[in-house]
């Protein structure tokens, strides 16, 4: 007979029965663990109370005394997070109006906003999207009643987040405290209480370095410039850009500490960094038997040692730990226990060593241990991008590797792409884990009106009330921001909708809050905009590459088939990612520009939008919307003049080359003089924005060189070959379309031009040799661009219209 141990036995059948209940339940105390965590580090409710009251006064200044605030407990919303907008019981005359109560400070500012929205016909987007329509607002002591029981909105979904983690280099990177003040309240009146704060990071990182014997010195081959450090934290590059002066590492931990401060004093949750294994390369050297390996290729032209093939630290190294604990503290120790939850991307396009399950999981087991070690309650978030960029290498056994290596409900992942692509469907909702659904919607900051409004509308709703859903929020990752406000709106709005949104009503509806009135042949123009522009559903990723910003840098003669036509659907793979695009009718072998909609159809939408201008010519909302509608109209139409000139080329047609060249260059001019009516879109402003951040004169050469390269040439070149990444973040800004666009396109076409005129195949590798230095002399200028709007958009707009559409 066996001699039982009783104990251990009970203790062994608990376990296994533990473990054998379903994932989604274990995930769901987990959460809720968390949740209850994260509440008891949130600030006073006097001081989120006060926070949300300086939201309003930066808001609404002439309202301030129309509104009372109030935090409540979860159990007043049922254990959940929400907002409750009533009429206020005057006991006063000039008395608040309405209160608004909600679990948090970002509740109340998100109820304040949904007031201001669906009572007073407000509209509130960035400033460089034509920012805020108050005129439809009544004075104080006019604000319109809700019914007798007022109104409770809860979250469906406890979070959600915002921040892509290259957000930081597209958007935010040149931003002073007043910008990010303005940031941080939109991102309140969204309701985002889930945001990353990866600013300042490097300091920390220096901090860090140096406690293991690393030198500021050997820090400024590591660190990226100021428009680059993404991919410096990421592991992609280092040193390009760089260096990072003692001046920049201070003033950005300073700026991190004033935003962190006012995300908690708002109720928000930050997410801060971790430790991925990238490391400088000097760590080589101190520790020699450290398993050190360098990382391939990412997107160089010559493999230069001086940025390329990033050092890793194999996670199961003990060092991995010891750095990441280290880090982890460090932060803490700057900012106080402010989170439990850390951002992590181990392998952002850059596969693992090998695809072994066991090694993946080892690996993910060491990233969460180095997390876990600086904080115990620490739980890993991370993008799920890798699981769509690298599908071929994250097949279902190295996924579900990855994301079961921690203990459950110790992870999150961002469905980054589930707009478009979610990985949700396909993946048994991540294998058990917990995954927030997000909107990418927009690479590289381009400024392209594109979207899917359907698919946010409905999207989050089909992915939390499916069998088994493990979704805990919605979000906005997208690349950069500041560009078709509509999109954004209404997935913000999806963190506390329960029902799919009738796009049809609530586009109508937007029109009227963004423009303060309804005008019958806008509501026309937006009815064709939803179902063109913001209804791509082709399943292609959106990323501008019209012509003009985009030239093809190609050999057309090589393809000449006498001009023949690629009528075939097919392909076209774009770095960083699987970016796929179809083609359009264009000669055989000519990269695409991607169009998912009839061009006559928006053609038709302009012309609608300009009647309707003459009741909105005052309206900031309008100005921008006509300007980048009437962009979006003409840059389009330059594709087509360009194809019809490359047609020519091969047909070698002389005459018509000339005529289809010299038409695409004056568009270039047109659109450049439109973008120059208009403060959102130029060029000045981003160049200014990155000069005020310096302190000397090194400084300012640096920052204008970094946000030059990265709109243009964004990495390194050769003499005849251009960066693999080159416009990957380009921007339609008045200045650099006639200052760079036009240069370049002006170029090819001559020779083009000569090589017909002599009988000749185009020499591309001579147009680069051309091109390619006059590139870099504007990467290195430091010439003035106008910082203010001249010429009326209106005028201008309808001008352009009948040049080319009439």
């Amino acid at each position: 007979m066996l001699n039982f141990n009783y104990p251990l036995v009970l203790q062994l059948l608990i376990f296994i029965l533990t473990f054998s209940l379903p994932v989604t339940l274990s995930n769901h105390e987990a959460i809720e663990s968390l949740l209850h965590r994260l509440d008891s580090k949130r600030a006073l409710p006097p001081v989120q109370e006060a926070a949300a009251r300086g939201v309003l006064k930066r808001l609404l200044p002439t309202h301030l005394s129309s509104f009372e605030f109030k935090i409540v407990s979860k159990e007043v919303c049922g254990g959940d997070s929400c907002f409750m907008i009533n009429n206020h019981k005057k006991t006063r005359h000039n008395g608040p109006e309405i209160i608004i109560r909600g679990t948090t400070g970002v509740e109340i500012v998100s109820g304040l906003h949904w007031y201001l929205k669906y009572w007073c016909g407000a509209h509130v987007s960035w400033d460089k999207t034509g920012g805020i329509q108050t005129t439809s607002i009544p004075k104080p002591g006019s604000l319109p009643l809700l019914k007798d029981d007022g109104v409770k909105i809860k979250r469906p979904v406890p979070w959600n987040y915002y921040q892509n983690v290259v957000t930081s280099s597209y958007s935010f990177v040149w931003w002073d405290w007043e910008r990010w003040e303005k940031e941080v309240d939109w991102m309140a009146l969204q309701g985002v209480n889930l945001p990353l704060a990866f600013t300042g990071q490097e300091a920390i990182w220096q901090k860090v370095f140096k406690d293991f014997n690393i030198s500021s010195e050997d820090l400024n081959t590591f660190f990226g410039g100021p428009a680059f450090l993404a991919w410096a934290r990421m592991g992609n590059l280092h040193g390009w850009g760089g260096p990072l002066s003692q001046n920049w590492l201070d003033q950005q931990l300073v700026l991190q500490k004033k935003i962190i401060s006012r995300m908690l004093e708002l109720g928000m949750t930050p997410v801060l960094p971790s430790f991925s294994g990238n490391v400088p390369a000097a760590l080589k050297k101190i520790f020699p038997s450290a398993k050190i390996t360098r990382l391939g290729d990412w997107n160089t032209v010559d493999a230069d040692p001086r940025w390329c093939c990033t050092y890793l630290l194999d996670p199961s190294d003990p060092l991995f730990v010891e750095i990441g604990e280290a880090f982890i503290r460090k932060q803490i120790k700057e900012y106080g226990d402010v989170t439990d939850i850390y951002n992590c991307d181990t392998f952002n396009e850059n596969s693992p060593p090998t695809s072994d399950p066991d090694y993946i999981s080892t690996l993910g087991a060491a990233v969460y241990q180095g997390i876990s070690k600086g904080d115990k309650d620490a739980v890993w978030l991370m993008q799920g991008w890798l699981f769509y960029s690298d599908s071929s290498f994250w097949k279902p056994p190295q996924m579900k590797a990855l994301l079961q290596s921690v203990p459950v409900g110790k992870m999150i992942v961002l469905d980054l792409f589930a707009e478009v692509k979610p990985i949700w469907k396909t993946s048994f909702q991540f294998y058990g884990t917990p995954y927030i659904w997000c909107m990418l919607h927009n690479f590289g900051g381009n400024l392209e009106m594109y979207g899917v409004l359907d698919a946010v509308g409905s999207g989050p709703i089909d992915a939390r009330v499916s069998a088994n859903s493990t979704m805990v929020g919605v979000g906005m990752c997208m690349e950069g921001i500041e560009h078709n406000p509509i999109v954004f709106e209404l997935m913000s709005e999806m963190a506390f909708r329960y029902e799919k949104v009738k796009i049809n009503e609530w586009v109508k509806s937007y029109s009227h809050r963004r423009y303060g009135k309804a005008i019958h042949q806008v509501d026309a123009a937006w009815e064709i905009l939803y179902h063109t522009i913001y209804n791509c559903t082709d399943g292609i990723a959106d990323h501008n590459h019209d012509y003009i910003a985009v030239l093809p840098d190609w050999d057309p003669s090589a393809n000449d088939k006498s001009g023949m036509l690629n009528h075939q659907k097919k392909i076209y793979f774009l770095p960083p990612g699987n970016r796929r695009y179809l083609s359009q009718q264009t000669p055989a072998g000519m990269p695409q520009a991607h169009l998912w909609y009839t061009p006559e159809d928006v053609i038709k939408a302009l012309q609608l939008f300009l009647a309707g201008g003459k009741n909105l010519t005052g309206s900031l909302t309008y100005r921008y919307d006509l300007v980048d509608l009437t962009r979006q109209v003409l840059s389009k139409f330059a594709n087509q003049v360009y194809i019809e000139a490359i047609t020519s080329f091969q047909k070698k047609n002389i005459d018509a080359l000339h005529l289809n060249s010299h038409k695409f260059l004056q568009l270039i001019k047109d659109i450049d003089l439109l973008l120059a009516s208009d403060d959102n879109f130029l060029l000045g402003t981003w160049l200014e924005s990155a000069k005020k951040l310096a302190v000397n004169p090194s400084e300012l050469k640096q920052y204008e060189w970094n946000a030059r390269t990265q709109v243009t040439m964004w990495f390194d070149t050769n003499e005849t070959t251009q960066s693999k990444l080159h416009d990957y973040a380009n921007k339609f800004w008045s200045g650099i379309l006639e200052n760079y666009y036009l240069p370049r396109a002006s170029t090819y076409f001559s020779h083009l031009s000569e090589s017909l005129r002599h009988n000749e195949k185009f020499n591309l590798i001579e147009w680069r040799k051309q091109w390619i230095p006059m590139s870099n002399k504007w990467q290195e200028g430091n010439e003035l661009y106008p910082v203010k709007a001249k010429g009326d958009a209106l005028t201008i707009s309808q001008s352009l219209y009948e040049k080319y559409f009439s």
